[in-house]
């Protein structure tokens, strides 16, 4: 029982942490594993590899840089769509050993939909965020999802049980935040529409009377003047 507790957190926890920062999870579980504080499934045993290790690092000073430029960071996120869901489902699968291929496909599918969900978050908190001008926030909150990917995969792997607890409180918590989350995107890119939609408004017309026609000129009584008698015509 609580080896499948292990496994569970550890599946879980690869695929909820890649959402937030896939290099970052990758540096950590090869370190982990490369020092022994870990000992990771036959399928995440290439994490340790010093090449793998590496490029990790250096992705995840890249992101480091990225994640903290208001604008660009939503550029970047939306990118790594791409990448951070694809990559959490096969860390997913690896995760679970070789226990078979209906566990793996299992995983993945579980890792890559956990990826998805704290991808979509950490995403659309940002385009919420890059509403406001100053950077503060954009670098509160990218330090944040660092840490929290940290003390993640921390709790996941030394105390599995606990993470389990605290990773259905989150998801509860997403449940409730997400649809949130959707109104205020969709409100910030109905102003950007409206913003850069071209052209202005048409002059709204009286209620019962017509615009004027092609070369005509505004009414008698309303801007225009009317010949008087002995005017010239």
């Amino acid at each position: 029982m609580e080896n499948l507790t292990e496994t569970l957190a550890l599946t879980l926890g690869a695929g909820w942490a890649s959402g937030l920062n896939l290099y970052a999870t990758v540096l950590v579980l090869g370190l982990l594993g490369a020092t022994g504080r870990l000992d990771l499934p036959q399928g995440l045993e290439v994490l340790t590899d010093p090449v793998v290790m590496f490029a990790a690092g250096a992705m995840y000073l890249v992101e480091f840089l990225a994640d903290k430029v208001p604008g660009f960071d939503s550029v970047w996120d939306t990118l790594h769509t791409f990448i951070r869901i694809p990559a959490g489902a096969m860390l997913a699968a690896g995760a679970v050993g070789d226990v078979g291929p209906g566990a793996e496909l299992a995983a993945a599918l579980t890792g890559g939909g956990l990826a998805a969900a704290t991808h979509a978050l950490k995403s659309g908190t940002r385009v919420l965020i890059n509403t406001s001008p100053e950077p503060f926030t954009n670098w509160t909150a990218s330090v944040t999802e660092d840490i929290g990917v940290l003390a993640g995969l921390w709790a996941a792997v030394m105390h599995p049980a606990v993470f389990l607890v605290l990773l259905a409180l989150f998801l509860v918590v997403l449940v409730w935040l997400l649809p949130k989350l959707w109104r205020g995107i969709r409100r910030v890119f109905s102003a950007i529409g409206r913003l850069f939609g071209g052209g202005k408004a048409d002059p709204e017309v009286p209620q019962g009377k017509d615009p004027p026609g092609p070369g005509q000129g505004p009414p008698a009584g309303e801007g225009g003047t009317r010949p008087g008698p002995g005017s010239p015509v």
